[in-house]
């Protein structure tokens, strides 16, 4: 005789950590497809400016490459995903395709090139620092964000006087002197989450001083 099913107990749908963490990797996926969604439609009726819309667009672009080298096992391609969960966010979708903001996608200004750089390094700044607030301590899983973050800053010419780059080529080197599954330990993440803020923060200031371009 099967026992009665309670309307009232909570439906679990997971029964180890490894399953609630992929749950949760996807639920914030979905949220982050949603935020951005908004954001685009907000932008176009000019319900925020660009100056707002630019960072924050950045910044979900940048999550949403993260969660999807989380949920990668269970999540083939965002579209997908769109499908099996009855998301109409076209907004969104273009944005993810695109993977820069509107300001940057729709420039008609000489600086366009230096525009698109610009978004692509502060994703991969956003990109690393959220992974390593992921808990990310592999170098197998940090090495290529770190390098491909490498190669966007090097891109502005200004960026070889700033203190932020040598450090971050020293953990380049430290990552590259270690084992694929080798991880760093927790104290040298903070410091390298550290170090690579102030690497941001440093980039930016650059850019409004017209040291960090070409």
């Amino acid at each position: 005789m099967s026992l009665p099913i309670s309307l009232d107990e909570e439906v679990r749908l997971y029964t180890t950590n490894n399953e609630r963490e992929k749950y949760e990797s996807q639920a914030t996926l979905y949220g982050i497809i949603v935020a951005l969604d908004y954001l685009e439609r907000a932008y176009v009726r000019d319900s925020v400016t660009a100056a707002e819309y630019s960072p924050a667009c950045t910044r979900l672009l940048s999550q949403y490459k993260t969660m999807m080298k989380l949920v990668g096992d269970s999540v083939s391609d965002v579209e997908t995903f769109m499908t099996r969960y009855r998301m109409d966010h076209p907004a969104a979708l273009h944005r993810l395709k695109v993977g820069v903001p509107a300001t940057v996608e729709h420039s008609t200004e000489a600086g366009a090139e230096t525009g698109k750089w610009i978004a692509e390094t502060t994703q991969a700044f956003i990109t690393f620092m959220d992974a390593l607030k992921l808990n990310l301590r592999a170098k197998d899983q940090l090495h290529p964000i770190l390098q491909d973050l490498m190669t966007g800053y090097a891109r502005f010419k200004g960026s070889k006087d700033l203190e932020g780059r040598s450090k971050i080529v020293a953990w380049l080197i430290t990552l590259n002197g270690m084992k694929a599954s080798d991880e760093i330990t927790e104290e040298q993440a903070r410091q390298l989450l550290f170090d690579v803020d102030h690497a941001y923060a440093e980039f930016f200031r650059s850019l409004g001083t017209g040291k960090g371009g070409d």
